[in-house]
């Protein structure tokens, strides 16, 4: 098959927990993925003090040594911190095998310290693309004019942004790409914040609590209801375990990337159609997620994670788009970056057409799941779904991460365009749920 000419330099940003960390001996610190997960995540604690960020670090480094080395391969997740994510060896493969690109040559990944603020890592990234767009530029005369292409998951899509649009990277790139970027944040942070996960036996809270970047994924935009009406987080003195400083600093960064210009182009992919948790309360101790049904109106939906509302930027005045929405598929936010819907929009993003085109499953395309994405061992894994109408026949597969055997389902219609399946408690491990062509992605642990 003839690959399609990409003479521009490609850059792939992972989101948070995707990217490899090791000390300075060269140790992993956190490397934990695929059908290995559920066994190093038992001993992850002992990661967990050298991990964890001093108070008041704001944008700097903490000299602790650890470094990124690389883009996590397969399924990952650290409970309470983020949903699972499938990983990312597939998409670089995708794009290695459709495109002129190759790995380290002009596709290249930025692995980076998740732990740390987005600005700090994006001063890293402009590093890192003034030698290598010299290198490609250098490299031949017809890439005398390349410039960067910038395909983000998740944060990434943060990161990218501030180096785009307040660290001058808009003289070099072409286009920015963004994938479940959650440009206006995502409840989903702010209740791992204030809950303060205990998963495993691990007390998580005070390593999530230390993290500028997750604070930097807490909504920028009024999402807490309760009896005026609703509010800021930041504006809640009382909400507690967050850091108020990080939470103010935070929203100071989504303030700058709403302030600047657009000054190159944005382009954001984002899943709906899932239910999503759009708002929050406080009550009994803990911050309580308001789900959304899923039913891919635009409102209380999402890709599970991010909600609809939040993925796409939005400029200083808050009203306008601040970027071009490309392609809404019907996916969830872990695995976004391998959903077919997904890879024919890049086609496009990318300057080509695909070689041979491909109708869209109505059937595929309209479904939203609802899953759970951490599991107690000993309880059944129960799926709903919505889809556009009753009387389909769907099945749902539960596959270890480890490539053994799916455990096929029929789900049953509940009436209203709502099915239903049980699947026995499974064994203890990570899995990918698929119904037609959307994915979910669990951990099955003892809590």
């Amino acid at each position: 098959m003839t690959r399609a000419r990409i003479t521009d330099l490609v850059v792939v940003l992972p989101g948070i927990m995707g990217s490899r960390l090791a000390d300075a001996d060269g140790r992993a610190v956190w490397d934990l993925s695929g059908g290995a997960l559920l066994r190093g995540l038992r001993t992850f604690g002992a990661s967990l003090d050298t991990l964890r960020l001093p108070k008041d670090i704001g944008d700097a480094d903490p000299g602790d040594g650890i470094v990124p080395v690389g883009l996590m391969p397969d399924l990952h997740v650290v409970p309470g911190i983020w949903h699972p994510v499938d990983g990312y060896t597939d998409l670089l493969r995708w794009l290695e095998r459709h495109f002129t690109l190759s790995v380290s040559d002009n596709l290249l990944t930025f692995p980076y310290d998740w732990r740390l603020s987005c600005r700090h890592n994006a001063e890293r990234l402009k590093g890192r693309i003034d030698l290598e767009l010299e290198r490609w530029r250098a490299s031949a005369p017809e890439r005398r004019e390349a410039r960067v292409v910038f395909l983000c998951h998740s944060m990434g899509g943060l990161i990218a942004r501030h180096y785009v649009e307040r660290l001058g990277g808009h003289e070099i790139t072409r286009r920015l790409i963004t994938l479940g970027t959650p440009h206006r944040g995502s409840p989903l942070a702010l209740a791992h914040l204030v809950n303060g996960e205990r998963v495993l036996g691990l007390d998580l809270g005070p390593f999530a609590r230390s993290l500028p970047s997750l604070h930097q994924l807490a909504p920028d935009y009024a999402c807490m209801t309760g009896p005026g009406g609703l509010a800021h987080a930041r504006d809640l003195p009382g909400l507690p375990g967050v850091d108020p400083a990080l939470l103010a600093d935070a929203a100071r960064f989504h303030a700058d990337l709403r302030s600047a210009p657009p000054r190159a182009e944005l382009h954001a992919v984002f899943g709906v159609g899932q239910p999503t948790a759009t708002t929050a309360h406080y009550a009994d101790d803990r911050l309580l997620l308001d789900v959304g049904d899923g039913d891919g109106d635009g409102d209380g939906d999402g890709d599970g994670t991010v909600p609809r509302r939040a993925a796409l930027p939005t400029d200083a005045a808050g009203d306008d788009l601040a970027g071009t929405g490309s392609g809404t598929p019907y996916e969830q936010h872990g695995s976004l970056q391998n959903n077919w819907g997904v890879r024919n929009a890049l086609w496009g993003l990318l300057g080509h057409t695909p070689p041979v085109p491909r109708d869209e499953e109505p059937l595929a395309a309209l479904l939203g799941v609802e899953a759970p994405a951490l599991l107690a061992a000993g309880t059944p894994y129960e799926v709903t779904v919505t889809a556009p109408h009753d009387h389909l026949l769907l099945t749902a597969e539960l596959c270890p991460a480890d490539g053994n055997r799916a455990a096929p389902r029929t789900l049953h219609s509940l009436g209203g365009g709502r099915y239903r399946a049980a699947f026995p408690p499974p064994e203890q491990g990570a899995y990918r749920l698929s119904v037609g062509r959307l994915t979910a992605l669990t951990l099955v642990a003892d809590r």
